[in-house]
């Protein structure tokens, strides 16, 4: 696997705590549809349950439920990379018509590496203004949620996660200036695909019930250990970009 693509997963799973705490609650959306007397499946024994005079396979609901989390993800994966795409075709328009140096650009993506870390230490929170600027477009795009909500079907948690994934997020810029040092749109897209997979497993295990990843995601002193890691790799990577620009 390419090296960027697999630091960009990693980044990803690191940052799994902060995606918790901007997506998570998007997890009520996708079930709201969903009767409220299914979350007291416990009581029951049978592997059927009566609703307003129907009976409603178990097993029926929880692909549902299923479906409406996976195409939710999606939508928003497909989003980071339509993003990737169009900041790595950027990166190459400076690259050949500007002639900045992909070096150069790869010192930048390694500074705002060791800023993602820090702003997810909670020790310097320089991203929140990057995140601000992105409020400015999240202000017309937000709106078009309103239409995705309730989500009932398919093709409205494949919307709204296609809307989701625009959200401003200061880990998802930092990612993208991966995708800008890349140069490529191709390299660009995938890296923003390979971070979003890399945000998966913590979503995805929210989202089917494991309250307990949640509380173990958020906990300060993991968060912090993650957070020196992306500060570590965020320093080697600014020495390598360094030594090939100089």
């Amino acid at each position: 696997m390419n090296l960027d693509l697999l630091s960009a997963f990693i980044i990803g799973l690191l940052g799994s705590g902060h995606c918790i705490a901007m997506c998570g609650g998007i997890t009520t959306m996708l079930t709201s549809a969903i009767p409220p007397s299914l979350q007291q499946n416990n009581k029951y024994n049978q592997e059927q349950i009566p609703i307003n005079n129907k009976v409603i396979s178990i097993s029926s609901i929880a692909s549902q439920k299923s479906t409406l989390v996976i195409l939710y993800n999606i939508g928003r994966i497909t989003s980071y990379a339509f993003i990737g795409a169009i900041v790595g075709f950027t990166g190459s328009i400076a690259a050949k018509n500007i002639g900045m140096p992909l070096a150069g650009l790869r010192l930048i993506s390694a500074i705002f590496m060791i800023l993602l870390g820090l702003y997810l230490g909670q020790w310097l929170m320089w991203l929140n203004r990057i995140e601000s600027l992105g409020k400015h477009l999240w202000r017309h795009i937000s709106p078009l949620a309103s239409k995705a909500i309730p989500v009932d079907s398919p093709l409205k948690a494949l919307t709204l996660g296609a809307i989701w994934g625009w959200l401003p997020c200061g880990l998802v810029y930092s990612t993208l200036t991966w995708a800008l040092a890349s140069g490529d749109i191709l390299t660009g897209a995938s890296i923003m695909l390979f971070f979003g997979l890399g945000t998966l497993p913590a979503l995805l295990t929210l989202s089917i019930g494991f309250s307990n990843i949640k509380e173990n995601l958020v906990k300060p002193v993991l968060r912090k250990a993650m957070a020196l890691v992306l500060i570590s790799f965020g320093i080697y990577s600014f020495i390598v970009a360094y030594q090939q620009l100089f």
